[in-house]
């Protein structure tokens, strides 16, 4: 009988060890553009689901941050709402032999947001470069009603805030006279509670923002996906060398059909059509 006993706990054991070794187990760090946040954190969010014994960590803090995590090794991946610059290339390929590897996981348009009361509802790029310089400082210079320009950008940081800087300013430098918005979330309350303010940020915020047109052309999905939109982005996924096991796993799945939709349903625009 005792035998019995002690051959049954045996095939337990087996049983039980076997059971635990067919759960994957990994921890996933990403880290990066507050454009990016909720987008990725419901990517994390549903992967997991469907993954047990996989944990994703997401942070925000912008682009430039999310970089600097990867170059220390202290993320796995780092969210981007642009290009690396070449100085951040360059340190990864002096500490890991690589220039590392990018992902376009989704398209974006960079928004013009105003207050519902505006009326002015379509802009030059010319005109935002004024704009953003303070060359222009009040609404009537461009049909708008006799009230000075409130600018509300984004902080440093931010990969929004550089894109915005190289692709409408050409380059050139902020005025001083800026808000500056933490978060997207914050650009679009300031802009909310004031009339003659103007900012920029993502497409997916446009259910709670004005977005306004560029060159008479609307930030939709289809002049986005089709590049008419004169500010159309690529949102990156980076990593320091080509990703194995469960990093690589869920980058996968983020291009996936099913990462894709999610995507899609969060108001950015996904890399091909999903059909629902």
């Amino acid at each position: 009988m005792r035998k019995f006993i002690l051959i049954n706990l045996f095939f337990l054991f087996t049983i039980l060890g076997c059971t635990s070794t067919s759960v994957k187990v990994a921890t996933i760090r990403i880290k990066g553009s507050d454009t990016m946040l909720h987008l990725t954190d419901l990517l994390a969010q549903e992967y997991m689901e469907q993954n047990p014994g996989i944990s994703i960590y997401v942070d925000g803090g912008g682009t430039a941050a999310g970089v600097r995590s990867l170059i220390r090794g202290e993320v796995d991946i780092c969210s981007a709402s642009r290009n690396l610059e070449p100085e951040e290339v360059k340190l990864l390929a002096d500490i890991f032999g690589s220039i590392g590897i990018s992902y376009l996981i989704a398209k974006d348009g960079l928004c013009i947001y105003i207050n519902e009361n505006n009326p002015v509802k379509n802009f030059t790029q010319s005109q935002l470069k004024d704009l953003f310089t303070c060359k222009i400082i009040n609404w009537k210079e461009i049909g708008g009603p006799d009230k000075p320009v409130s600018l509300i950008v984004r902080n440093p940081n931010s990969g929004t805030y550089l894109y915005f800087k190289e692709h409408i300013l050409e380059g050139g430098d902020y005025c001083d006279n800026t808000l500056i918005g933490l978060t997207t979330e914050n650009v679009i309350d300031i802009i909310k509670k004031n009339q003659y303010a103007i900012g920029y940020g993502g497409v997916a915020f446009k259910s709670e923002i004005e977005l306004a047109a560029i060159d008479n052309i609307l930030p939709t999905e289809e002049n986005i996906r089709n590049d008419k939109y004169p500010i159309t982005r690529y949102l990156h996924f980076y990593t320091r060398t080509q990703p194995t096991g469960a990093v690589k796993d869920f980058i996968d799945w983020v291009l996936s059909p099913k990462g894709q939709s999610i995507i899609k349903k969060n108001g950015f625009v996904s890399l091909f059509e999903i059909n629902y």
